[in-house]
C-alpha cells in the first residue's frame, strides 16, 4: 500500500527542496507507517510513506535503478499491489534482469524499464505510481483500471506537483487551494464528478485506467484501458463456472502477502462470498482460520427503520455466515457518541467533505481490524458489476432519462441561494454530466431495449458512485494503516461480465443472479437468498436530533462559508422532514454533506469565488 508525493519542475534547481518533500511526505504517515523514503534530482523529487506488506525487510521506497550508457536513474515511489508479480518477475528475470528483493516494487521498476510506461497493460492489481525517468526527462504517473489507489495532480507552468491524497498537494508552498461557485453541486453530491474531477480549483486527478507523461511540454494525458463491448456467447452453465474459475483465481492472487489477513464480513451475498472463497484458499494452504469483521452500533435492536436499499440488519446474518464459514468473527459495536467522535478524523482522510457516519463508522471498524491484521478483502463493486443495486431492478428508475442511482431524494443543489442556482443552472448540469457518460457507454452492435438500457445504467454506476465508494474504503482503510484489498474489482472479471445480457444477469429472477450462482454450493440458503442490504446506517434518534439542529445552528452562523450561499428556508424545511429515500436511510443521512461542507470549508479556510 503506501503512499507517494512528488513534483517535477523544470524551471531550474530545487530550492529548500528537502525541506518543503520532507512536509508533503509526511502529510501521509498513516498510510505508511512502517518506514519513510525520500530521493531528489536536478528537477525532481519524490517521497514515500510505506505499509509494509511483501518483501517486509526489502522493497524500501522510492527505489532506483541506473539505465543507458550514462547510468541514468529511474526512480519509482508506488503505492498498492500487483497480484501478477510473480509472472511478471519469471518473464523479466526470462528477459535479463536480475532481482535483489522479492518486492512487487522491484517488479514495477523493472518492468518500466524493459516496457516502458507501456508496462501498466501488462498489471493486474490496484495501484497507482510516479516514475522519474532522468533518460527522457519526463514524469509518469499511472492509476490502476477501475481507479482503487488515489492519484492527485496539479500541474504548474513549469511541471506539477502530485500525491496520493490532496493533503500531500496542498502541503506545498507553491498550491494555493481555491473553490469556485461551480464546485458546490459536486461538494453536495460527489457522486456526480466525472473522472478526473475535483471541486478544488487546479487539482486533477488521474483518471482510471490512465496515464499522465509529465514533460517540458506539459502534462499529457492518455487511456490504456476501456471496457469494450462484445457479443457474449457462452451459455448459462460455462458462464456461471467462468465466473467461479476467475473468482477463485483473484482471491487466491489477492491473499498473497507477508502479514496477517482477514476479510470484511457484513452476512451479505458480497462479502460472504468472498470470505468463503478466502476460506477455502487459506484452508487448501494449511493457514487460517480466516479472520473477519463486521460493524453495528449499539441499540440498532431497538432504533433499527427498514429501507429499500437496508432491508435489514447485518448483525444476525454476519454471525450465521462467520459460524457457517468457521471464521474467526468479531462484531465492532460502535456508540453514536465514538461516531461523532470519528467524524474529523475521517474528514481529514478525505481532505474533502466526509460521509458523516458513513465515513467515521467505517474508520472505526478498520481501526479495530487493524489491531488483527494488516490486510483485508472486501466486497466493494460487486454490486457495479453484478447488478445488485435496487435502481437496476425498479422499471420507473432505471429508465429516467437521468442517472438511476440519484433514486427518488431531495436534491441538495436546490437548497442553494437562487442567485447561485441561477447561476449554475444544476439541473442543465445535471443533465449534460448524464449526457456526457452516456455518449461514452461502449455500446454493443445490434443490441436494444433492456440490454441497451441495462448497460447503460451499469455504465453509470461503475463510474461516479463506484468511484465515490472505492475512495471511502482506501481513506478510510489507509487512515489507520489497514490494506483493503477488493477482488470483485479485477479487471478480468469487469469484461467478462460486462458482456453477459441481462437476461443471464437476473436468470434466477434476482439481484446479482450469477454472482449467487457461481458460489451458491459455499453458503447456506439464508445467506445467498438475502436481500441487497448496503452497508449500515446508525439510525440512534439523538443522532437524528443532532444533525437537525447543528444544520439550524450553522443557517444562524455569521462565521459560517456556506451559510451564506443557502436558501435558508429550502433548507430549513428540508431539516423539518423526517423520511427516508431510496438511497438515504433518513432526512439527517441526507444533511450531512450541508455540515460536512461546512466544516470543510472552514478547515481549509476556503470562500466561494
Amino acid at each position: 500500500m503506501c503512499g507517494l508525493v512528488g513534483w517535477i519542475d523544470f524551471s531550474g534547481e530545487l530550492h529548500d527542496g528537502q525541506e518543503v518533500l520532507d512536509a508533503m511526505t509526511d502529510t501521509l504517515r498513516e498510510r505508511g507507517p512502517d518506514a519513510r523514503g525520500t530521493w531528489q534530482g536536478p528537477h525532481a523529487a519524490l517521497g514515500h510513506r510505506r505499509l509494509a506488506v511483501i518483501d517486509v525487510a526489502g522493497g524500501a521506497q522510492p527505489m532506483a535503478t541506473a539505465v543507458g550508457p550514462g547510468r541514468s536513474p529511474v526512480v519509482l515511489v508506488y503505492t498498492g499491489e500487483i497480484y501478477n508479480f510473480r509472472e511478471l518477475r519469471a518473464q523479466l528475470t526470462a528477459l535479463g534482469h536480475e532481482f535483489v528483493t522479492r518486492s512487487d516494487t522491484e517488479v514495477l521498476l523493472r518492468a518500466y524499464v524493459e516496457w516502458g510506461a507501456d508496462c501498466v497493460e501488462r498489471l493486474n492489481g490496484m495501484f497507482a505510481f510516479a516514475v522519474w525517468d532522468s533518460t527522457r526527462e519526463e514524469m509518469v504517473l499511472a492509476r490502476d483500471r477501475l481507479g482503487v489507489k488515489p492519484l492527485y495532480y496539479a500541474p504548474r507552468p513549469t511541471g506539477a506537483l502530485f500525491a496520493s491524497e490532496p493533503k500531500g498537494v496542498l502541503a506545498h508552498p507553491g498550491f494555493a487551494p481555491s473553490l469556485s461557485v461551480d464546485a458546490l453541486p459536486l461538494l453536495l453530491n460527489p457522486r456526480l464528478a466525472l473522472p478526473g474531477e475535483t471541486p478544488i480549483g487546479g487539482l486533477r486527478e488521474v483518471k482510471p485506467g490512465h496515464v499522465v507523461r509529465i514533460d517540458r511540454r506539459g502534462c499529457h494525458e492518455y487511456p490504456y484501458w476501456r471496457l469494450v463491448s462484445r457479443e457474449h456467447t457462452d451459455n448459462l452453465t460455462t458462464t456461471v463456472g467462468t465466473v467461479r474459475e476467475l473468482l477463485e483465481d483473484i482471491v487466491d492472487r489477492q491473499l498473497v502477502a507477508d502479514v496477517p489477513r482477514a476479510a470484511m464480513l457484513s452476512g451479505g451475498l458480497d462479502s460472504s462470498a468472498m470470505a468463503a472463497l478466502a476460506s477455502r484458499s487459506l484452508a487448501r494452504a494449511g493457514d487460517g482460520p480466516l479472520m473477519t469483521c463486521s460493524v453495528g452500533f449499539d441499540g440498532e435492536e431497538r432504533d433499527f427503520r427498514p429501507t429499500v436499499l437496508r432491508p435489514e440488519r447485518d448483525a444476525p446474518y454476519a454471525a450465521l455466515a462467520a459460524e457457517y464459514l468457521g471464521t474467526a468473527h468479531e462484531e465492532v459495536v460502535l456508540k453514536a457518541t465514538e461516531i461523532a467522535w470519528a467524524v474529523p478524523h475521517a474528514r481529514n482522510a478525505r481532505d474533502l467533505p466526509s460521509l458523516g457516519q458513513f465515513d467515521s463508522s467505517m474508520y472505526l471498524m478498520f481501526a479495530a481490524l487493524r489491531e488483527r491484521s494488516t490486510v483485508a478483502l472486501s466486497g466493494e463493486a460487486a454490486d457495479e458489476i453484478f447488478g445488485g443495486y435496487p435502481w437496476f431492478h425498479d422499471p420507473a428508475v432505471a429508465w429516467r432519462d437521468g442517472f438511476p442511482w440519484l433514486g427518488d431524494a431531495p436534491r441538495l443543489a436546490d437548497c442553494l441561494a437562487p442567485d447561485i442556482r441561477k447561476a449554475l443552472r444544476h439541473d442543465d448540469l445535471e443533465a449534460d454530466r448524464y449526457a456526457t457518460l452516456r455518449a461514452r457507454v461502449p455500446r454493443l452492435s445490434g443490441e436494444v431495449g433492456l440490454d441497451a438500457r441495462m448497460r447503460e445504467v451499469l455504465f453509470f454506476s461503475l463510474h461516479g458512485p463506484l468511484a465515490m465508494l472505492l475512495d471511502r474504503k482506501d481513506r478510510m482503510s489507509m487512515a489507520v494503516g489497514l490494506e483493503v484489498r477488493v477482488p470483485f474489482c479485477d479487471h478480468r472479471l469487469l469484461e467478462y461480465v460486462w458482456n453477459v445480457p441481462w437476461s443471464m444477469k437476473t436468470a434466477d429472477g434476482r439481484e446479482k443472479s450469477l454472482l449467487r450462482m457461481a458460489v451458491a454450493d459455499l453458503l447456506p440458503e439464508q445467506i445467498l437468498l438475502r436481500p441487497k442490504s448496503a452497508y449500515p446506517a446508525l439510525h440512534d434518534p439523538e443522532h437524528e436530533l443532532q444533525t437537525r439542529c447543528a444544520v439550524r445552528t450553522m443557517l444562524n452562523d455569521s462565521s459560517s462559508p456556506l451559510a451564506e450561499l443557502l436558501d435558508r428556508g429550502r433548507v430549513l424545511s428540508l431539516a423539518g422532514q423526517d423520511r427516508a429515500t431510496m438511497t438515504h436511510a433518513s432526512t439527517a443521512h441526507l444533511l450531512t454533506p450541508l455540515l460536512e461542507t461546512d466544516a470543510w470549508m472552514r478547515a481549509y479556510g476556503l470562500r466561494v469565488a
